[in-house]
């Protein structure tokens, strides 16, 4: 009989015990829990986004320049902000500013990269001065001159001009001594280049944003060299607003997207892959028009130059930009390793869309500098770019006097 109270009376304080338990713990549900620092899960009210696990810089750490205020009189005063009183947005804006990329000059950058140009270059510089240096140079030597010449797709017209000018010199002067033919040779071809041609980029028009659109075909490098463009007019002060009007490659946007972000250039894109590319490229120059830009650059999807369609959709991108603004250039990306079948590429893309300069790509990694001479010559359109490298900067205004010397050095 006691056993049985016993256990009765064990049962009961369980009983009592868990009851008390149930509601301390009721009760504790109805309590905020403690918030020390960070780490908590968020309540009603709270954001949702996982909290930053990185300090954030004060006010003393920003660049004076973008927080121009007032010094503060008292803590906490109304329209002043205190060290605590730091927004996210504007801590996010001041970071991200400190991670944009300061592209190099523009000015000089062919110079810089002249050692680059002369490595792959140079081949024909060399033969050249070989040839025109021998004791005697006779119909042999000229015969190998314009072999040289041709490889290295200088062109028929451009070597046979070349080819005679040397011929009078030589036969005139006698120049044999390897300092005079250098000098003779360097004369002749930077006059073959065309040193007084106007290289010069439309970068600013009163009162619009200049519109410049980049055409190519497949493979050339084409989004690459709009990245690395807007690098050159972000080095030059320029405001820059992107449109990736190659809505067709599913990557084109984005890649261009991150050139631009490196530099603090806005892209405007399509909403989805495949959108209307001439609807993208009216929207970049309406964009640009807003945001008061010194230039817009279009870049445009690739296509073959024999495809019609493709041709004619290039044409339409141009018609309906000019509905809102003038095309002030239209430049054409070509692969200086093409050699003459470049040359074809441009003259029907010069039909289509008006080309008024050239960038070459990779001239850095062919021995056939003379596509330079060949595409003018052809086309009476300058080369004004060339691209020297993979690097962002590697993208260099042309400089005819460096290009000859480069070929000579």
């Amino acid at each position: 009989m006691t056993l049985v109270i016993a256990i009765s009376v064990l049962i009961v304080l369980a009983l009592v015990g868990a009851g008390v338990g149930l509601v301390r713990g009721r009760g504790r549900t109805r309590r905020l829990p403690q918030r020390p620092g960070t780490d908590y899960v968020p309540g009603v009210g709270d954001d949702a986004t996982t909290p930053r696990d990185t300090p954030t810089r004060t006010i003393q750490d920003a660049p004076t320049d973008l927080l121009d205020r007032p010094p503060l009189d008292e803590p906490g005063v109304p329209g002043q902000v205190t060290e605590t009183e730091l927004d996210a947005e504007t801590l996010a804006e001041l970071e991200q500013l400190g991670r944009l990329e300061q592209p190099d000059a523009a000015a000089g950058r062919l110079h810089r990269l002249r050692a680059r140009l002369s490595r792959s270059n140079g081949a024909l510089g060399k033969g050249l001065l070989e040839l025109l240096s021998r004791d005697r140079v006779d119909e042999d030597t000229w015969d190998e001159v314009e072999e040289t010449l041709l490889a290295a797709d200088v062109g028929v017209g451009p070597t046979t001009e070349l080819v005679d000018r040397l011929r009078r010199q030589v036969k005139v002067d006698g120049v044999r001594d390897p300092e005079q033919v250098r000098a003779l040779l360097r004369s002749e071809l930077l006059a073959l280049v065309g040193p007084d041609v106007d290289r010069s980029l439309v970068t600013h028009v009163e009162g619009r944003p200049a519109v410049v659109l980049v055409v190519g075909v497949n493979g050339t490098g084409k989004t690459t060299t709009v990245g690395k463009l807007a690098r050159v007019l972000v080095a030059e002060q320029r405001d820059v607003v992107l449109g990736a009007a190659d809505t067709f490659r599913a990557a084109a946007a984005d890649q261009l997207e991150t050139w631009g972000s490196r530099v603090g250039v806005p892209t405007i894109r399509s909403a989805r892959d495949g959108g209307d590319p001439a609807a993208v490229a009216y929207d970049a120059v309406n964009a640009g028009t807003d945001l008061g830009a010194d230039v817009v650059l279009i870049d445009t999807a690739g296509r073959l130059q024999n495809k019609a369609g493709l041709m004619d959709e290039l044409g339409k991108v141009k018609r309906v930009v000019e509905k809102k603004s003038p095309v002030d250039e239209v430049l054409l990306v070509l692969d200086a390793t093409t050699g003459q079948n470049g040359m074809r590429q441009a003259q029907v893309f010069s039909e289509v869309v008006h080309v008024t300069g050239i960038v070459l790509t990779k001239l850095d990694g062919t021995a056939k500098g003379g596509i330079v001479v060949a595409v003018q010559r052809e086309l009476g359109v300058p080369v004004k770019l060339v691209g020297l490298g993979e690097g962002p900067d590697d993208l260099a205004p042309f400089d005819p006097a460096e290009f000859v010397d480069a070929l000579l050095a």
